[in-house]
């Protein structure tokens, strides 16, 4: 098995390649894409199950260098598990713009480009995951830098140079602090493998330790958006075009979350920093709601509430039992597969309606039922309504909070359900208005009633541009419908799946030494 491990990173590599040098054969590029995943999601399955069947991880030593020298490259079940669904997704949001690029000639998604820094994205989103030390984790994030400025721009707008070049500058900023952390922590403990320094880093002092573990958790809190670092998300990602948003908002915030998962468990485990992340998570959901209600826009809308339902994330890690950091990884795959979807669905709403502002968008419900009907799916879950997969992940972050019995741990239930609450309101006034209202609806000379209620969205940022109404696809309708089914399956599946995230919540909370690594490299 431990062969499969860097086909991860290097079949998307050798597939970015392969589509560069086809960059004028658009059915070359996309079959390589759609092969290359697909490889990929087979290749990551296989792990988790053997893994999973095991409960062993795997660890490579890149170059047969002896550990702890050298990259490792570590598969646990958590990687495992994440490199699984981000492949669905990364797969999914590929067939959405191949019917996307058919159809507008590849004027929103050009091909030459599009599918080379694609997979060099996912390359890096994958190489993250299974980064076995702070360097080769950094080197991910620098891969997923460059190919994420490059899909952030397409289109060369001025809306979109503007937003890549915020994004650009705010993520340098992030990297020179990990890089600075990296250098601070290799020159106090002459290693930065994540075993090692769990290890070694309680020779350190606790104010020593403390410094390094805010340095990690500054840059990885810009990249994951937590408040007040997320102020750049809500501005770039409505920009890009739907399937660049779709899969940014899906995963890229969770590799900076998964860098803090690994942070919290694995490194600083001795040193406590838990009432400010709890504060801060209280601070991410309550700001992000509230500007997610704010808004008259789909894309920023949904934007906002990405920074709302991170904040539920760093409540779990924040909680720190076993059952508290199993919900979350629960939460985490929930939220990558529900935003996606969101994203999806109103990328068809924009091509339907020509916009995707909730004050010029109406009478979607008679025109349009079936993109209705992939809106609310998605939208209920990710509001938290019982049965579905968000009802039963905020339930689990709940319970386990109530189990601490801290006053500071009720505030967090109390924030987590009114976040609900807004967050279920946000996406069902744009419901309302854009499906339900009706054309002829507000076209008289008199405002009327529900004029009244949304008039104070009348200075809310507008969206980016106002576009024609465009043909959809059907492999774009289709794709969407079945990331749809695969939030639903999370409910189906909800017991087998939460099941593995409290096995992988009790073994991250479980020390890993040399020894062990070696053992499972050997």
């Amino acid at each position: 098995m431990s062969a499969l491990v860097p086909l991860l990173v290097t079949l998307p590599l050798l597939g970015a390649a392969v589509a560069l040098i086809f960059g004028r054969q658009r059915r070359i590029q996309v079959g390589v894409s759609l092969v290359t995943l697909t490889a990929t999601l087979v290749i990551a399955a296989v792990l988790l199950a053997s893994i999973n069947a095991t409960g062993v991880p795997i660890a490579v030593s890149v170059g047969g260098w002896p550990i702890p020298f050298g990259i490792i490259l570590y598969v646990d079940r958590l990687a495992a598990l994440l490199v699984v669904v981000s492949s669905i997704v990364l797969l999914a949001v590929l067939l959405f713009s191949v019917g996307q690029g058919a159809a507008d000639n590849d004027d929103d998604t050009p091909v030459s480009i599009f599918h080379p820094s694609y997979l060099i994205l996912a390359a890096g989103i994958f190489n993250a995951f299974i980064a076995g030390d702070l360097f080769n984790l950094y080197v991910g994030f620098e891969i997923l830098l460059v190919a994420s400025y490059v899909l952030i721009t397409l289109g060369s707008t001025e809306s979109r140079i503007r937003a890549g070049v915020v994004y650009i500058v705010v993520s340098l900023v992030s990297s020179i602090l990990f890089l600075a952390a990296i250098a601070a922590i290799y020159g106090a403990l002459g290693t930065v493998n994540i075993v090692q320094l769990s290890e070694r880093m309680t020779e350190l002092p606790q104010e020593t330790q403390l410094v390094l573990h805010l340095m990690l958790l500054l840059a990885f809190s810009i990249k994951a958006a937590v408040f007040p670092l997320s102020f750049w998300l809500p501005d770039s990602y409505p920009t890009a075009p739907a399937p660049v948003t779709a899969v940014f908002a899906g995963l890229l915030t969770k590799v900076g979350v998964y860098a803090i998962i690994r942070t919290e468990t694995d490194i600083f485990q001795n040193n406590d920093v838990n009432t400010l992340l709890l504060i801060v998570a209280l601070a991410t959901m309550i700001v992000g709601v509230l500007g997610a209600v704010a808004q008259a826009e789909l894309k920023r809308i949904l934007s906002f509430t990405l920074v709302s339902h991170i904040g539920y994330m760093i409540f779990g890690l924040a909680i720190a039992t076993p059952a508290a950091v199993g919900a979350t990884i629960y939460y985490i795959v929930h939220h990558i597969v529900v935003q996606t979807t969101l994203f999806l669905a109103v990328g068809l709403v924009e091509r339907r309606a020509g916009s995707t502002s909730i004050l010029k968008v109406k009478g979607m419900m008679r025109a349009a039922p079936l993109i209705a009907v992939l809106y609310f799916i998605p939208a209920i879950n990710l509001g938290g309504l019982p049965p579905f997969s968000g009802f039963i992940g905020k339930y689990a972050l709940f319970d386990a909070a109530a189990d601490e019995g801290t006053p500071l741990m009720y505030v967090l239930i109390v924030a987590g359900i009114i976040t609900s609450l807004l967050t279920l309101y946000a996406l069902m006034r744009a419901w309302n208005l854009s499906f339900w209202r009706e054309e002829s609806e507000n076209e008289g000379d008199g405002e009327s009633e529900s004029d009244a209620r949304i008039a104070y969205l009348g200075d809310a940022p507008a969206a980016d541009t106002q576009t024609r109404k465009r043909v959809i696809p059907r492999i774009m309708t289709a794709t969407t419908a079945g990331m749809v089914a695969v939030t639903v399956a999370l409910t189906v599946f909800a017991g087998p799946l939460y099941e593995l995230c409290a096995d992988i919540g009790q073994s991250l909370l479980q020390p890993v030494t040399i020894a062990d690594l070696e053992q499972e490299a050997g």
